[in-house]
């Protein structure tokens, strides 16, 4: 195993960044906010990650307490990678991260990949700032399906695909509007009122939002 790199300075921020200050390391843990990932899937979902880099950081997080790594019973069989209370943590980080850099997402390039759920961040942001930060929200995106757990302490962020059983409201948009949340351009309950998110159900983020039942 590497030994671990270190700024060697006496400050919160460059400790920090000795844990996770590596390529790769919050973005792994953005997947693993979506709750136990096998390596396969991590990988399918970090285009551009080798393979020997992955299974590296995956390690290295691992060691920095981070996540840790459990075999599923059968039929599954499989090892699952999950975040430990302390790598959960790290949620406000990518959420004011992403803020920072919402600036920067512009229009998106040729060579950008995208993933539906890449998007569930920022629309958590938005979700609370709209009043609407409770219960489960299903995203329908045509990049795909993903659902939201809004004003959840503990456990899953989102998930991929539908939401389980039904949701306390669902979303309907496209990226494009997404992008727009994201960049702070658009406010999440104006983009209802003006027929750019389609909002149904009769939960708290529904009625938050204006949406039909």
């Amino acid at each position: 195993m590497s030994p671990r790199r270190s700024y060697d300075q006496y400050c919160s921020a460059a400790r920090a960044l000795d844990t996770v200050g590596d390529r790769w390391t919050l973005l792994i843990v953005r997947e693993l906010l979506a709750g136990p990932r096998r390596y396969t899937d991590l990988h399918a979902d970090l285009p551009g990650v080798s393979t020997d880099v992955l299974a590296s950081r995956l390690k290295d997080m691992e060691r920095e307490g981070l996540t840790t790594r459990r075999r599923l019973p059968p039929p599954g069989a499989a090892y699952v990678y999950e975040l430990t209370t302390r790598g959960r943590a790290l949620l406000p980080v990518l959420e004011a991260l992403g803020a920072w850099g919402a600036g920067e997402l512009g229009e998106r390039r040729p060579t950008d990949a995208v993933r539906a759920h890449w998007f569930a961040l920022p629309l958590l942001r938005a979700l609370r700032t709209a009043g609407a930060a409770e219960g489960i929200v299903e995203v329908r995106l045509e990049e795909g399906d993903f659902h939201l757990y809004a004003g959840a302490d503990e456990g899953p962020v989102y998930g991929d695909g539908p939401a389980p059983g039904e949701p306390d409201a669902r979303l309907v948009l496209d990226a494009g509007t997404c992008a727009a949340l994201s960049r702070g351009e658009l406010d999440l309950r104006d983009a209802v009122r003006d027929g750019r998110v389609g909002v149904t159900g009769d939960g708290t983020a529904a009625k938050a939002l204006g949406g039909a039942a």
